[in-house]
């Protein structure tokens, strides 16, 4: 098959399109022929050498990628052949090797795609969509409730707008350009603003006309965490799952720290990841969230890289072989 492969950490040009041994499935696993493989802001800090919120760097040389989708096409051993042929998606957890042809998951990861779903779309839900589900559970969102989402052209905040707007709150969506912006008002924000330009926040003061935002769903953090924050009234939330700027913001008394563990705990049961990843295709398969996809030939996986790491990218970047 042929594969991405990573021989020493560094820039983008590092990943390498090159063909590599099939994997077998071990018992308890299916292998899956790849249609969608997801990348995740994480793979890029990983193929740097620096290991983020993971337990450890992964040993050299890898295939990076942990959210693939495809086509059941063998079955390692105890697992029902139910399972064969079956359009599915799969989150793969610590374990590499999803920007490939071919990848193994544990059949336990594995979820049947709904049928209305394409197999980009489906790796869009399983990895972005099981995130955005685990922040919205800290909010309860209704018609009276102003929603601030910075970086709302990508594929975390496409996802954010859209749930506040199907929850009949008043939804703000920021982006970066002119032509993000106008993603972020065709995907349902009641006011799409650019944050390089230094007026926005008086901007949504005059359009909200005395009302303050209850909540801003912030990745971001910085300046922009910090003049969101500032449009909050008594009683708002931040909540924070990331801080792609670099810096990360707090405001006493308003910021909350969502970060995985947090999400996991709050989401509960025995398995609180396939939860929030069930909720997530259920949202997707009714139609109330539609991911955005940006989609790159397996073999451009470099050019996908640095395209995600620059911000020139809308929606989930997603590799297809």
């Amino acid at each position: 098959m042929q594969a991405i492969r990573l021989h020493s950490f560094g820039p983008a040009e590092n990943l390498t399109y090159e063909p590599v041994d099939d994997p077998s499935p071990a018992p308890g696993q299916v292998r899956i022929a790849v249609a969608a493989a997801g990348i995740h802001l994480l793979d890029t800090v990983l193929r740097k050498g620096e290991q983020g919120p993971l337990p450890e760097l992964p040993a050299l040389p890898t295939i990076p990628g942990r959210e693939v989708a495809g086509v059941v096409e063998s079955l390692g051993e105890g697992v029902a052949g139910l399972w064969l042929g079956k359009r599915v998606v799969a989150h793969l957890g610590f374990a590499p090797g999803g920007y490939a042809e071919l990848a193994v998951a544990d059949v336990e990861r594995v979820h049947e795609i709904p049928g209305n779903l394409d197999f980009a779309q489906a790796v869009a839900m399983i990895g972005t969509g099981r995130t955005a589900m685990g922040i919205v559970q800290f909010s309860e969102l209704d018609s009276d409730s102003v929603v601030v989402v910075p970086a709302a052209a990508g594929g975390l905040g496409t996802l954010l707008v859209q749930y506040a707007e199907h929850a009949g709150a008043t939804v703000i969506g920021l982006a970066g350009g002119p032509e993000k912006v106008a993603l972020v008002r065709a995907n349902g924000a009641d006011l799409a603003l650019d944050y390089t330009d230094p007026e926005w926040p008086g901007k949504v003061r005059a359009w909200l006309g005395g009302r303050h935002a209850t909540v801003v769903f912030d990745g971001v953090g910085g300046e922009i965490a910090r003049e969101a924050v500032g449009l909050l009234g008594s009683g708002g939330q931040h909540v924070v799952f990331g801080w792609s700027s670099g810096e990360p913001y707090a405001a006493e008394g308003l910021s909350e720290q969502v970060l995985g563990p947090v999400m996991m705990r709050k989401a509960g049961g025995p398995s609180p990841v396939r939860t929030l990843e069930l909720r997530a295709l259920a949202e997707a398969a009714e139609g109330r969230l539609v991911p955005a996809v940006q989609r790159f030939p397996l073999a451009a996986a470099a050019d996908a890289h640095r395209a995600l790491e620059t911000r020139r990218t809308t929606g989930k970047v997603v590799l297809e072989p």
